[in-house]
């Protein structure tokens, strides 16, 4: 907490206080009693009224004769307060009073018979009671302004409760070339940035630029990034907000956002609005089980309405992003709405080549790193992950305390993205080692022999995210079709690891429950997606994403017969690829227990070993290449970490003299001694490089 929070928050506890005592003493102040002047009180002493005083100050406070309050509470409770002005003729007064000789008393001077009992003291009242009628007048006002406040406070959060939650970005320093790895879609988004300045080279011609772009991609693939690049170019306000923004609990909330979105974008025309996630307000209408009266239709309804409705919206360009299309509202989707789609595929190997030198730009990359081959060895990887990528690999090289990030950096980099962190501190008994290093072995084996299996880059039995070992590949190209060759020696390769088990342990684990069902998932794809099966050219597949408001009423749509018939089929793909994959273990048995014996003495090999291990090579000769590689390996980590020391030094040293020579020349005493010893240093670490 920090020490004006702790400050205020004092105040307020010895405020509160205060008010509590105000209002404490407020409570237990004495009965009203009535205020008379001086001529009346004298006026009922002399007439015999009066029984009791007691002089405070300049206040008297008398007792009636008839008073209903007891002796003994007085003068706490008392009948009259009188105000007087001479604190001796008031002595004067009673005492000739009580002995029967004041002059109204001459027709009879006798002592009355009612006597009045009298204190005196004189001295000022108490600061308490002086001000304590204005500290109960200046409590009720306290009162009064906080209840006002706090209404006002309510009414104002109650009003700001429906307005935008759009973040306004003047000029996000984001341009085109900071994306990199989508170059079509790059063209079609500069029409947006030419029309936003120059709108007259379209309108002359009678053209209009579209209302809406609607970027669909899968997540991490830039389309975020697209939209901020669009708004950097052009050089327009940008807002942006997320679909979830518009939906709350309360009714028309989201559609008064939508409003006070489009009236804060008319005033920054032209301008860009960018709606992130826009399937969480854009789903289709009559989706629900519940029925239409939905607080997310009425804000869908809205943003219709002001995309393409009465009221012109001229110079504002939305553009929204989402990875979900195919739930979303037709009528959002029409022309004069998104009347344009930009599909953001995931990146191709160049694309992938060219998003890595955008990130490794503030990175400093060793010179060994081809970033051409690690976009060969990233398949599928959106612009996310390769930035994660980088980012993983820079940590790595940080943390061995290296200048430069280096290629092994990068393989760690790669496999922590795609499984997450190594666990060697895990405890892994030598029955399951053995098991993991056959079973991975298994797998290797089978991608080697099969002809159309991708390359095995990597082979370990260090468990690494939710696995316990893995077999790494990649693929050597791009193709964006799988041939049904291809297929059918991928799911041979899933049984590898099984297959191996059940020849050498005549037993087989759990371990292969993952392999089983991405087996299953493909044969079953084959049958009832690609046509790849005795049932011919037929889909007889089902979304994986069922919608419920749309696919609510859909029925299967082929018989039990059929439903037999594909469980057949798919029996037929995997026990003929089972059968595949063991003949081709059982033909390299002595293969696979050499690749298994060097697993199990070094835990993670990689391509060059299996290589090797394929083309016959023996375990010793295997075991000697690996530990002169690591030889290598740990020499050039060593000089890197060596570099990067001397590299931090001369800073230090630089600093040192410059440090001096500051103060030499503001005339501060620096002996010669300190100059000599810092240059020493210099010298002696420029000299040991040129030694290296």
């Amino acid at each position: 907490m920090s020490k004006d929070n702790k400050f205020k928050n004092i105040m307020k506890f010895a405020l509160a206080v205060v008010l509590v005592l105000l209002v404490v003493s407020a409570l237990n102040l004495p009965p009203q009693s009535q205020e008379i002047g001086y001529t009346e009180f004298r006026n009922k002493v002399i007439a015999e009224e009066i029984t009791d005083i007691s002089v405070i100050g300049n206040v008297i406070r008398a007792r009636d004769v008839a008073s209903e309050y007891a002796v003994e509470d007085f003068p706490a409770k008392h009948d009259y307060t009188v105000t007087y002005i001479n604190s001796q003729a008031l002595i004067e007064f009673i005492d000739n009073y009580n002995s029967g000789m004041l002059p109204e008393q001459e027709p009879n001077p006798s002592v009355p018979t009612q006597l009045v009992s009298a204190t005196y003291n004189f001295e000022s009242v108490s600061l308490i009671e002086q001000i304590m009628p204005w500290l109960t007048i200046l409590l009720f006002v306290v009162i009064t302004i906080v209840v006002v406040k706090t209404i006002a406070s309510t009414n104002s959060k109650s009003i700001g409760f429906s307005k935008s939650r759009a973040k306004l970005a003047i000029m996000p320093k984001v341009r085109f070339s900071d994306v990199a790895g989508a170059k079509e879609e790059k063209e079609e988004l500069q029409e947006i940035v030419e029309f936003l300045k120059n709108p007259a080279k379209f309108t002359n011609l009678g053209a209009r630029i579209p209302k809406g772009v609607l970027l669909v991609g899968a997540p991490g693939t830039g389309k975020t990034l697209l939209a901020k690049a669009i708004a950097g170019e052009s050089g327009v306000p940008f807002f942006s907000i997320s679909g979830s923004d518009f939906v709350e609990m309360f009714v028309g909330v989201g559609a008064s956002r939508v409003r006070d979105l489009f009236e804060q974008a008319k005033k920054s025309m032209p301008c860009i609005v960018f709606i992130d996630e826009i399937d969480a307000v854009g789903r289709q209408r009559g989706a629900g089980l519940g029925g239409g009266n939905d607080e997310r239709e009425q804000t869908l309804n809205q943003l219709l309405v002001q995309m393409d409705g009465f009221d012109a919206n001229e110079g504002i360009i939305i553009i929204a992003a989402t990875n979900r299309p195919d739930v979303l509202d037709p009528a959002l989707l029409r022309p004069g709405r998104f009347d344009r789609q930009i599909v953001v595929h995931i990146p191709d190997v160049v694309g992938r080549e060219k998003i890595l030198e955008v990130h490794a730009r503030n990175k400093p990359i060793s010179s060994e790193v081809d970033f051409q081959n690690v976009a060969r060895l990233t398949s599928g990887f959106s612009g996310a992950d390769l930035e994660n990528l980088l980012n993983e690999a820079a940590i790595f090289a940080a943390r061995a305390n290296r200048s430069h990030i280096n290629s092994n950096d990068i393989s760690e980099g790669i496999n922590k993205v795609i499984m997450g962190p190594q666990k060697k501190s895990r405890m892994v008994t030598e029955r399951d080692k053995k098991i993991t290093a056959y079973h991975e072995a298994g797998h290797a084996i089978v991608q080697k022999i099969l002809e159309h299996c991708d390359e095995v880059q990597e082979v370990s039995i260090i468990p690494r995210g939710m696995a316990g070992g893995y077999t790494m590949t990649r693929p050597s190209n791009d193709d964006a079709y799988y041939t049904f060759n291809k297929l059918n020696d991928n799911i041979a390769a899933f049984m590898g690891g099984r297959i191996a088990e059940e020849i050498i342990f005549k037993d087989v684990s759990t371990g292969a429950s993952n392999d089983i069902q991405q087996a299953t998932k493909l044969a079953k794809k084959m049958v009832t997606e690609f046509g790849m099966s005795n049932l011919g050219f037929v889909n007889l597949g089902e979304s994986s994403e069922v919608f419920i408001g749309r696919d609510y009423s859909k029925q299967q749509s082929y018989s039990e017969a059929t439903a037999s018939k594909i469980d057949s089929e798919m029996k037929i793909i995997l026990d003929n690829n089972y059968k595949r994959a063991k003949e081709a273990i059982e033909a390299n048995l002595e293969k696979l227990e050499i690749l298994t014996k060097v697993l199990l003495e070094k835990e993670t090999i990689y391509k060059d070993e299996v290589d090797l291990v394929m083309a016959g090579e023996s375990y010793d000769e295997i075991i000697k290449q690996i530990d002169e590689r690591l030889k290598k390996r740990k020499e050039k980590e060593d000089d890197e970490v060596k570099k990067s020391i001397k590299l931090q030094q001369d800073k230090i040293n630089d600093i040192k003299i410059k440090t001096i020579n500051a103060l030499k020349k503001e005339g501060l005493i620096v002996t010669e001694v300190e100059t000599k010893i810092v240059k020493k240093e210099k010298k002696k670490n420029d000299d040991d490089s040129s030694k290296k």
